[in-house]
């Protein structure tokens, strides 16, 4: 089982989805194994419908979208080619990258603001 994350520096990966999406659902199990190969990040599916408290008036267009962010600081956001690789890949390089940042910041920061502030969320292996 995941090891519970609390170090203000903790790497978290949220995945933006919606129950109706057929690519959502496959994504989900290969978001699964992520969470298993990067024990060290905590991995949060959101269903932004279900979670509209946390996502907010944020519009994803393309499923799967993801944030990924280092303690409270948004590293990414946007969508994500549904292939484990794709976002393994910017997992293993963000980390290395201290000046990456998300293309549109403020919504970025603002939706991590809202993910960290919500305690109920459950991290995908628990």
């Amino acid at each position: 089982m995941k090891q519970e994350i609390t170090s203000a520096d903790a790497w978290l990966v949220v995945c933006l989805c919606a129950a109706w999406c057929g690519t959502c659902k496959q994504y989900r199990q290969l978001f699964e194994v992520l969470a298993l190969q990067f024990p060290h990040m905590r991995f949060v599916w959101l269903d932004v419908e279900d979670r509209e408290d946390v996502a907010g008036d944020l519009d994803i267009e393309t499923f799967p979208s993801v944030l990924i962010a280092q303690g409270e600081q948004a590293k990414f956001l946007g969508p994500v080619l549904p292939q484990g690789g794709v976002l393994a890949r910017m997992l293993q390089s963000l980390p290395a990258d201290a000046a990456a940042r998300p293309v549109q910041v403020q919504e970025a920061q603002e939706l991590l603001r809202r993910v960290l502030q919500a305690d109920d969320l459950q991290d995908v292996l628990r």
